[in-house]
């Protein structure tokens, strides 16, 4: 087999967080496959072609790069943020393992990108600056319960947390029962942040204490980050010291 394949992250949406190595790719490739508005951000060349596709049919996107991808086509598979991150890369691993043995052989090279959470994180100060963890709320492919158990416990490990797809059209309420969740386990003065379309003309930044969060804040483009206990504001910039109190540093 000829072909290649590579799994390429489009960054946040700023041209110029796209990362140089993942340019090349682009410029490279002869088939662009990829959820439609992510295929649409791509600069078409002489010869190349653009298979956008809806947003919910990633393993079956997959299954239909790898097989061009075996009939030597050099195959760029694209997602916004780091395909790694609750994106393509996972759904590609999924294709392959129930796949043809021969794809196994394939040229296959996952290309990172600029996730949105440290986009906005980026933006807002430093709130990912201690341990953290990304919980994608979206129930399409988990249940409530799993989402529910996840937050209490990354809540209760004080954790700083990243939320994904928070709310949607299909999903209005869940949002409201995840501030539920995080009040009854953090209270209200923890601060939490919305970062909606960051590194795009819209950008919008808003940082409130948990009692004052709504949930239209958020939708589908909106990253949202919740401190630990040691998160605080300083101006207009939010951050969480590296230190934990009562532990020495290195001397």
């Amino acid at each position: 087999m000829s072909g290649q394949l590579v799994v390429a992250g489009l960054g946040p949406g700023a041209e110029e967080l796209i990362t140089p190595e993942v340019t090349a790719a682009l410029i490279e490739a002869t088939d662009i496959v990829g959820y439609g508005p992510y295929v649409a951000r791509v600069a078409l060349r002489a010869g190349q072609r653009l298979h956008g596709s809806d947003n919910r049919v990633e393993v079956e996107r997959a299954s239909f790069a790898l097989d061009l991808a075996a009939r030597g086509r050099k195959v760029a598979v694209v997602s916004s943020g780091d395909p790694g991150v609750f994106a393509m890369a996972s759904a590609l691993f999924e294709a392959l393992e129930d796949g043809p043995a021969e794809w196994h052989d394939l040229d296959i090279r996952i290309l990172p990108g600029i996730t949105a959470m440290l986009a906005a994180a980026a933006r807002l100060g430093a709130p990912l600056g201690h341990d953290f963890c990304a919980i994608n709320l979206s129930d399409n492919l988990k249940p409530w319960a799993v989402i529910e158990h996840r937050l209490r416990m990354a809540a209760r490990g004080d954790f700083a947390m990243a939320f994904y797809n928070p709310r949607s059209r299909a999903r209005p309420e869940g949002f409201g029962r995840v501030l539920d969740v995080l009040r009854e386990e953090l209270g209200g003065e923890r601060p939490i942040s919305f970062a909606r379309d960051v590194s795009k003309p819209g950008e919008q930044l808003l940082t409130l204490p948990l009692a004052e969060a709504r949930a239209g804040m958020a939708d589908m483009r909106t990253v949202v980050i919740v401190g630990n206990s040691m998160t605080r504001q300083v101006g207009r910039f939010v951050y969480t010291p590296r230190q934990v109190p009562g532990v020495r540093g290195a001397e």
